[in-house]
């Protein structure tokens, strides 16, 4: 099963976004400027805000497990 974690490779502040684009599988960079411009037209509150409560939603991945990597898909 695949479970959303903060990531420990790409962390800028505490690991939200780059969870979020590993969850997904796409690239942590775009998510960072699509949630700025979120932060910026929304008001800065807002999206601060946010982010401090997907801090303590999102846990830290524990100690010994591995990012679930994308089975092969079988050829015919």
């Amino acid at each position: 099963m695949k479970r959303l974690y903060r990531s420990e490779e790409n962390q800028i502040i505490a690991g939200v976004v780059g969870g979020i684009g590993e969850y997904f599988d796409v690239d942590p960079t775009l998510l960072r400027l699509v949630w700025l411009l979120i932060v910026i037209f929304t008001g800065f509150f807002p999206g601060i805000l946010a982010y401090l409560l997907a801090v303590l939603v999102i846990p830290r991945r524990p100690a010994g497990h591995r990012r679930e990597e994308p089975r092969p898909q079988p050829t015919a």
